[in-house]
């Protein structure tokens, strides 16, 4: 058995616990949900066991308490097979008024909710897991804390081991964990094999509707070449049309709306700040996903190919940062937007908490060329900031791909290279 690579959901998932009679486990498949779950879980049911499979769903149908004896927290996989034991689960709560009860965990593709008839509100809480980021795979050292610095304290000068083409290796193996240790070569056939099972299977069994794969496919590639951007559904329209593949504005909608329900892609929210100045601020989502390898086995690119195209490589490495700032932002109880407006001033990532405080961060390669016109950008958004209602950004930071050190500049700003950063 391979060892267990802690995640930095653990820590997420036994609060939730402790707090709420049951945890619904959400997020794309192969993210490590199940795993993570037996991690805390006290017994377990699995309900996709072809060796029990007729017998639980069986059970679930006509006696579903049944299911739900065993030692708690008790762990239901694959519960979206037997719909109705939402409800039951959600009863069992209110019949044992005690949290910590069940962990649902299952496919990515929704369940039925047509039988359920209770929303499970106040008694089952939902917790998104993603794939993982480098500190939980090992590939970051971790010697820069995003809570340290939220805390006040200065960005440690710490020596990083990090190269360009190591950074493009980690981004087209992405962060499933069955791929984290791999030798590259096998690692780097697990995205791909990913978008297959996407576009051949799972995009239409969100919904049980019958979808082609020619145009997912190609909407997906359309994707991947917008990542980090707030590509329009006509551009991606335009560009289906291009690759020689027919279909109408109302079907791409209708194939980004069923790949974001299984949690493929993730676009990123904007960030709507009080600002002195009445700039406007452009509303529409960057476009990402859940997993940049995905969008770079879309695109039929590896880690040469990237090393070939550094504006591609930029706009995926993007995507990376984000995946792994989502991941520590939940793990502060935040959540991460992006900042645009109309005069061209941006922030790739706006890392919010919930108690107020925030920070602003830019995505750059590496260089120095790079990283000053990010912090220039970084510097000039903070003077549109109203900091007497929103307060001043706890930090200004440069995330880069390259770079020997984490540092500080002297005019503020934070430069860090992601395979440093931790929660």
């Amino acid at each position: 058995m391979r060892e267990y690579l802690p995640r930095v959901y653990d820590g997420i998932l036994r609060q939730r616990v402790k707090s709420k009679g049951a945890v619904l486990i959400e997020g794309p498949k192969w993210c490590g949900k199940t795993t993570t779950a037996e991690q805390i879980a006290r017994s377990v049911v699995y309900l996709q066991d072809p060796r029990t499979k007729t017998q639980n769903l069986r059970l679930a149908e006509i006696a579903p308490r049944e299911l739900l004896k065993g030692e708690v927290p008790r762990l239901i996989d694959e519960w979206q097979l037997a719909p109705q034991l939402w409800d039951a689960v959600r009863f069992e709560v209110d019949q044992r008024d005690d949290f910590g009860q069940f962990i649902l965990t299952g496919s990515a593709v929704p369940a039925d909710t047509s039988s359920i008839s209770h929303t499970g509100t106040g008694r089952i809480a939902r917790l998104k897991m993603r794939p993982m980021s480098l500190v939980e795979s090992r590939d970051s050292t971790g010697a820069v804390s995003l809570e340290k610095l939220f805390g006040g304290e200065r960005v440690p000068i710490v020596r990083v081991e990090s190269s360009l083409e190591h950074m493009a290796f980690l981004l087209c193996r992405g962060g499933w964990p069955k791929a984290a240790g791999l030798n590259a070569e096998t690692a780097l056939l697990q995205a791909p094999d990913y978008l297959d099972g996407v576009v051949n299977s799972d995009i239409s069994r969100v919904d049980k509707k019958e979808r082609d794969p020619r145009i997912a496919r190609a909407l997906l590639r359309s994707y991947a070449r917008m990542s980090a951007s707030q590509g329009k559904v006509t551009e991606m329209l335009a560009d289906v049309n291009a690759q020689g593949v027919a279909a109408s504005e109302s079907t791409i909608r209708d194939y980004v709306k069923a790949l974001g329900q299984i949690f493929v892609i993730e676009d990123l929210l904007a960030w709507n700040p009080n600002l002195r100045s009445r700039t406007a601020i452009r509303t529409a989502p960057t476009r990402h996903f859940v997993d940049p390898s995905i969008a770079a086995a879309a695109l039929s690119v590896g880690p040469g190919d990237l090393m070939a195209d550094l504006n591609t490589f930029g706009l995926l490495f993007e995507s990376m940062c984000v995946r792994d700032l989502r991941a520590y932002a939940d793990v502060l109880g935040g959540d991460v937007y992006h900042y645009r407006d109309r005069s061209g001033l941006e922030a790739d990532a706006v890392v919010h908490l919930r108690d107020g405080r925030y920070g602003l961060v830019e995505v750059k390669l590496g260089g120095d060329t790079l990283v000053n016109e990010g912090a220039k950008s970084l510097l000039a958004l903070q003077k549109k900031i109203d900091v007497g209602k929103v307060g001043s950004p706890s930090f200004l930071m440069i995330l880069t791909a390259t770079g020997d050190y984490s540092y500080y500049r002297e005019d503020g700003v934070y430069v860090v290279p992601l395979n440093a950063l931790a929660p």
